[in-house]
């Protein structure tokens, strides 16, 4: 490789974001300026040195006004760019040695300048929607977006996937609306025509998965064993919650079983937004929808068109929420694994043949786009957007089912409940898989994980067979096309006097 060629690559190659400091706990307490579509926030950000002593701690805050940075009730000198905020620290505070920085600020979403991508289209982080209730055929509404790095557009933080925090969080709003966090509500109390609502999380969890929602809502109650299993919905749409979200109590015991990790958190509460930016998103314990969900009986008879969504964002509160991607490299990690419980839940729910057509219908989703030159784990992405296209999720998804077969279903779930349990609230890359599976099965996989992981496209393969008539005897021709061949498992049924004999090849 000629210098040149080397430096452009070693230019383009995102890697894990350094751990500097690692965020302990956050806690806010946020109230809404409707007309100027602004959010008044104190935030309370505890952290330490991830291992090099520092006295200097970078805090990401775009767009933001920062009116005062304190420790200890003394004020610290800071340099703010509209982006982060570099804080100069008392004191140099060693390893593990924890601090708690005061923020005050004000948020200004309308100001963020990143923008979004295919699947996410935007990324202000903060949406007030109808905010000066003038549209009378939409509710006013505010949503909250974090993925990818948006939640630092309504409070201070350390905004990477690699990062995991405990939180509070304190919303006053107008006493007419709901409002729904993360975690369990603690405490409702009113003050005039004002409410606030404490909501807590006691686990850990990323950045970018910190929800806030408010909003005109009837609240449906269902639950999963003793945890609360919440929809909250328009009044209109009230009589038909059930109808549309109310296979999630047996999808949460499903995949519970399955995977055998009971589910991890204290509640599942699903809310839809007016005009969301994407499908869906899994913030812990607190799902957005977008407006697609809303459905009547009449149509329900049909399809329910959100049910794939469903089972898809439940299943990231173990693959993303419990553990998740280090770098958005890996967003396999988080993407193909929801993908994946698509078919899951379809092969448990409506049996095989329907989850392989499903299957089909993404691969061939994936066949059909643009998208053969880029690997499944990929460093040397344009922008982090990029990555959630149909090679994280519908190949991704594919390659999971593939390795199921090929190490068999045993082997497989038994991985993933070990994966989990070996990364739960941490952060974890691919490779970490790979030696998972390698140790239950005692095969080396770095063959499976390089080509489907770490390599790029799909066998091309032309098949033709001749049959001799003298001999009796079928030869079957398979050609890969491809420059660099394709090493993969290969079923061929074949039919004698009505009897079915499989063969596999690898």
């Amino acid at each position: 490789m000629s210098s040149i060629s080397f430096s452009q690559t070693y230019k383009t190659y995102k890697p894990e974001r350094d751990k500097i400091h690692s965020l302990v706990h956050t806690k806010l307490k946020v109230d809404f300026n409707f007309s100027e579509k602004q959010l008044n926030g104190e935030a309370w950000v505890t952290a330490k040195p991830h291992f090099y002593a520092t006295n200097k701690i970078t805090l990401d805050a775009k767009a933001m006004l920062i009116h005062q940075v304190s420790l200890n009730n003394k004020n610290l000198d800071y340099n703010y760019d509209d982006a982060s905020i570099v804080i100069d620290l008392p004191k140099e505070y060693k390893k593990d040695e924890e601090f708690t920085l005061y923020i005050k600020y004000t948020a200004r979403p309308e100001k963020v300048q990143q923008k979004g991508s295919a699947a996410i289209t935007d990324a202000k982080g903060l949406y007030f929607i109808n905010a000066d209730g003038l549209d009378k055929n939409k509710p006013t509404q505010i949503w909250t977006q974090g993925e990818t790095e948006a939640s630092s557009c309504w409070f201070p933080t350390i905004d990477s996937p690699n990062q995991k925090t405990t939180q509070e969080i304190y919303i006053t709003v107008p006493d007419k609306y709901v409002t729904l966090s993360n975690g369990k509500l603690e405490s409702s109390i009113k003050n005039g025509t004002n409410r606030t609502d404490y909501w807590k999380m006691d686990q850990k969890h990323a950045p970018y998965l910190f929800f806030m929602g408010v909003g005109e809502y009837e609240v449906i109650k269902d639950s999963y064993k003793n945890i609360p299993v919440d929809y909250y919905v328009e009044k209109e749409y009230a009589p038909y919650a059930k109808d549309i979200f109310g296979l999630t109590p047996e999808m949460i015991g499903f995949f519970s079983d399955i995977l055998g990790v009971e589910y991890p958190w204290n509640k599942y509460s699903q809310i839809v937004g007016r005009d969301y930016i994407s499908g869906a998103m899994e913030n812990t314990t607190a799902v957005i929808h977008g407006e697609q969900a809303y459905q009547t009986p009449g149509q329900l008879i049909d399809e329910n068109v959100q049910e794939n969504t469903i089972a898809h964002e439940i299943f990231h509160h173990w693959f993303g929420n419990l553990v998740t991607t280090e770098s958005w490299s890996n967003l396999t990690l988080n993407e193909s694994f929801a993908n994946y419980s698509e078919y899951l839940w379809r092969e448990h729910k409506y049996g095989k043949l329907d989850a392989d057509m499903h299957l089909f219908e993404d691969s061939q989703s994936y066949l059909d786009g643009q998208n053969t030159d880029k690997h499944l784990v990929r460093f040397n992405y344009v922008d982090k957007e990029d990555m959630f296209d149909l090679v994280s999720y519908n190949k991704g998804g594919a390659i999971l089912h593939m390795l199921r077969n090929y190490v068999g279903d045993e082997a497989f779930f038994l991985g993933l409940k070990t994966f989990l349990n070996e990364n739960k609230y941490k952060a974890a890359e691919v490779h970490q898989l790979r030696l998972v599976f390698e140790k239950i099965t005692g095969k080396d996989l770095n063959w499976f994980f390089n080509q489907w992981y770490f390599g790029a496209g799909h066998p091309r393969i032309e098949v033709s067979y001749d049959y001799n008539t003298i001999q009796k005897k079928v030869t079957v021709n398979l050609l890969q096309l491809n420059v660099n061949e394709f090493k993969f498992p290969l079923a061929i049924d074949v039919f004698e006097n009505g009897k079915k004999q499989d063969i596999t090849f690898l």
